[in-house]
């Protein structure tokens, strides 16, 4: 029933009024449009909890390959995506791997994601998909990457996790895209084979659209089969002041529903939550202030990511949280409200193009600790980029980030979260072959 669902809505999709340049039409050819690069990323996570045992230390070099070929001639265009993936572990391992939450290597006792056992010492894996076009919509089948509000892949660690499935991708209309798809397996970040998050299927559809230059609207929905179902809705806005100078606001809101068989297996305390953010960005030359207030209301808090092997995992992408207070801390507890306040600068303005700045300061309350008090939790966030802009080594970067989070009696008793201390280095080097 739901294929016949995704080929009605693939049919519609291409039906569409042509607004637009025909892409397919314009395709030069299987090899003449195809594209392989190798992104070499060096990353480091070191996570130190305060009130525990359980710190986290990972680091490793990737190698992450990618080849997207063309589409061939004609009215149905057929091409090939690939990717290949590397990781050799750099740390000692022992005592400090496997988090839950970094997920570079697997630990050797795999049922348990934060055993202190010493991880492998090297991963690979790959994947492909085959491809369709007409017109402007594509029909991909097998392994990729997705990236929708209530789908999106974990690119945030050594190597990315994938999916395996159908994703149908209309843009017939110009400013409108239109995304369906069904995904029935998973690879996490550190794994060497598809399925290790043991995923059931998940199927998604929405779309985004440009109503104007500077408004642009989303809307997405995931049933993802019994474990829950998740909305989204998307509202952005920028309000140009002067040439350097503007406001944009931004809203992200989720709604879901969670099947009450996962809520036993998660030990979740409800079926449903409701969480959304404001954020209102004020850009003057190379700086940029941010004001932001998310709140979450329900029976229990944001559920995403994590892997259904593991009881809490949900399996539908450690990037699925476009709010703006997500940073360690995803400020997404039940009944949670937190504030933010940060600032950007681009040393561009001051003779130093490529070199990025952000802090901000989170603070949250209202926490529903189910009979501790009231949960409180608050965290700094520091981010330093350099991108080279030139040279041997152009487009080479270098990201440093730290976190700070300090929670109260009532969060670390409820075990919400904990008190620590972050740091994060990544340096990526990309390589064009062709």
């Amino acid at each position: 029933m739901l294929k016949t669902r995704i080929s009605l809505v693939a049919l519609a999709m291409i039906a569409a009024t042509q607004a637009q340049a025909n892409e397919q039409a314009q395709s030069n050819g299987f090899v003449e449009d195809s594209h392989a690069s190798v992104l070499l990323r060096n990353a480091y996570i070191n996570r130190d909890k305060k009130h525990r045992t359980d710190d986290q230390i990972e680091w490793g070099q990737g190698f992450i390959g990618t080849f997207s070929s063309g589409f061939t001639q004609g009215t149905v265009g057929v091409g090939v995506d690939a990717f290949g993936l590397y990781a050799v572990r750099l740390d000692g391992g022992k005592g400090h791997n496997g988090g839950a939450g970094v997920d570079f290597f697997k630990p050797y006792n795999t049922t348990n994601a934060d055993s202190n056992a010493s991880s492998p010492h090297d991963l690979a894996r790959a994947g492909a998909a085959v491809k369709f076009r007409i017109s402007n919509t594509v029909l991909k089948y097998g392994d990729q990457m997705p990236a929708l509000p209530v789908l999106n892949y974990d690119d945030g660690r050594l190597l990315p996790e994938s999916f395996t499935g159908t994703l149908i991708t209309s843009k017939e209309i110009k400013g409108l895209e239109l995304n369906a798809g069904r995904f029935t397996q998973e690879a996490r970040k550190s794994a060497e084979g598809r399925d290790s998050g043991h995923l059931k299927a998940i199927s998604v559809f929405g779309g985004s659209y440009k109503v104007t230059d500077n408004f642009t609207a989303s809307l997405y929905t995931a049933n993802n089969e019994d474990v829950m179902k998740k909305h989204y809705l998307g509202l952005n806005y920028v309000f140009p002041i002067a040439s350097d100078q503007s406001l944009t606001l931004d809203f992200n809101g989720y709604k879901t529903d969670i099947n009450k068989k996962f809520v036993e297996k998660a030990s979740l305390t409800g079926d449903h939550n409701t969480i959304w953010s404001l954020a209102a960005t004020y850009a003057f030359g190379p700086h940029s202030l941010t004001l932001a207030h998310q709140r979450s209301t329900g029976s229990t808090g944001y559920n995403y990511g994590g892997y259904q092997n593991q009881p809490w995992g949900t399996s539908d992408g450690g990037s699925t949280i476009y709010l703006a207070n997500s940073y360690w801390s995803d400020f997404n507890a039940e009944d949670e409200r937190s504030w933010q306040l940060g600032y950007g600068l681009d040393f561009g303005a001051f003779g130093l193009p490529g070199l990025t700045y952000k802090v901000a300061y989170v603070v949250g309350d209202n926490i529903n600790t189910h009979g501790f008090g009231e949960g409180k939790e608050r965290e700094i966030f520091n981010q330093l980029r350099y991108v080279v802009q030139e040279g041997p080594a152009k487009d080479l970067s270098v990201k440093l980030r730290s976190s700070f989070v300090r929670t109260n009696n009532a969060v670390q008793q409820n075990g919400y979260f904990d008190d620590g201390n972050e740091v994060r280095v990544f340096v990526e080097y990309p390589i064009s072959i062709f």
